[in-house]
């Protein structure tokens, strides 16, 4: 797999660029974050993603770890291709989009255009509890508030769902009072 990529934008294609990499160009479809990273004549990296199917190879491209970590979650959700993964992705930041699905907003990926309702249930369903999983790094504010509202009686959904709707910069117990007061 290829899952990065350094080089020169050469060229710009409706939804990505053209990446001259030592001489190669590679056709990168991108996030709508990455394009704006893209600045012809100025050298960028480009976390990546290589999509095979039997008769095409395509590589996506994004402007953080946190996008094509994400896109890859939405592919393995039923009825989303790469195409709609990258709709996704380009319309919020990967935080933004944690805490609609923590919250359980459908409404925001049906505005989407080639999402439905039921593949937004599904995107919402098929993710919320792999989200609320995922390891947060040691001791990071996220991670205490998380813990006091689980410890507090709250299930890891219920924690995240009730943090979506806090302060992010706010300290922990700040955010565990937003998230009580508002239960």
């Amino acid at each position: 797999m290829i899952a990065r990529l350094t080089g020169t934008p050469v060229a710009r294609t409706l939804d990505g660029v053209v990446l001259d990499v030592a001489g190669v160009g590679y056709l990168l479809r991108l996030t709508a974050r990455a394009q704006r990273k893209a600045k012809e004549g100025r050298e960028i990296t480009f976390d990546t993603y290589l999509h095979v199917r039997e008769d095409v190879l395509q590589l996506y491209g994004f402007a953080e770890p946190a996008e094509r970590g994400l896109f890859e979650q939405l592919l393995a959700v039923s009825g989303v291709g790469p195409k709609v993964a990258l709709a996704i992705l380009s319309g919020s930041t990967p935080d933004e989009l944690r805490r609609a699905i923590a919250r359980e907003d459908t409404t925001r990926f049906m505005a989407i255009p080639g999402i439905g309702k039921k593949t937004a249930q599904r995107v919402v369903l098929e993710l919320k509890e792999k989200l609320a999983l995922e390891v947060v790094p040691d001791g990071s504010p996220d991670l205490v508030a998380r813990d006091a509202l689980v410890e507090l009686g709250y299930s890891l959904v219920e924690a995240e769902r009730a943090l979506a709707d806090t302060d992010p910069e706010a300290p922990p117990e700040e955010r565990v009072r937003q998230a009580l007061k508002a239960a």
